[in-house]
């Protein structure tokens, strides 16, 4: 299982710790050796799970916008995007467990024309108001058929926001752009005119799962 190098420092911390606990059971025995070495074994585990980063299956239509984010769409709403965009857009919520995974990738290829941090609170994730007072980074990609902004949102749990492009760097579809520690949320900004190919309820996947189209065609 392929990790994201931000996980090895927690998981070799884990197997240390779980190391320890266990040599420590077969040393003294006991309940709470058990316990401890149990409890820090699945703790390991999670971790693991946590950052795991799959290669994605891209769909073969160079034309779909794909998942930015691993979750469940939330929400799908019309906006005004006032940062990069400019206009009114189309906003797909994606909500990310801390079971998902929570690598992001670029939805489209194109260029990076806009990055953003802003610090902020730790509202729950599914909230409307976190999308503009909780901890987020912005990063906008110019194409040749419009803009899109992909916005990564600190949840109740989230401490640490990875962006990974710079202005000017060239992104291609599915390509990791950044990564949320411990549950987030994903917004995905894009033009009116793009045709929505996912609904509310959908369960997504990060560079895999189509969740709009392109206004033109294009060969894969």
């Amino acid at each position: 299982m392929r990790l994201a190098p931000e996980g090895w420092p927690f998981v070799l911390a884990g197997l240390l710790l779980a190391g320890a606990a266990w040599t420590w059971f077969a040393v003294a025995g006991g309940r709470v050796a058990t316990g401890s070495a149990v409890v820090l074994s699945a703790l390991t585990l999670f971790v693991l799970c946590f950052f795991r980063d799959p290669a994605p299956a891209l769909p073969q239509d160079a034309g779909l916008v794909v998942a930015p984010g691993q979750g469940r769409v939330i929400d799908i709403v019309e906006v005004e995007e006032p940062t990069f965009l400019e206009a009114r857009a189309r906003r797909i919520t994606i909500f990310l467990s801390i079971f998902d995974v929570h690598v992001q990738r670029a939805p489209v290829s194109g260029v990076v024309e806009h990055r953003d941090y802003v610090p902020g609170k730790y509202l729950v994730a599914w909230e409307e108001k976190a999308s503009e007072e909780n901890e987020r980074a912005s990063v906008g990609i110019t194409t040749s058929h419009g803009r899109v902004l992909v916005k990564q949102i600190a949840g109740l749990v989230a401490r640490r926001i990875i962006t990974d492009p710079v202005v000017g760097d060239s992104v291609d579809r599915g390509e990791r752009i950044g990564l949320i520690r411990f549950g987030s949320r994903v917004d995905l900004f894009v033009p009116l005119h793009w045709e929505i190919t996912c609904a509310v309820g959908d369960r997504v996947r990060v560079g895999v799962t189509p969740l709009a189209r392109l206004p033109v065609a294009v060969e894969a």
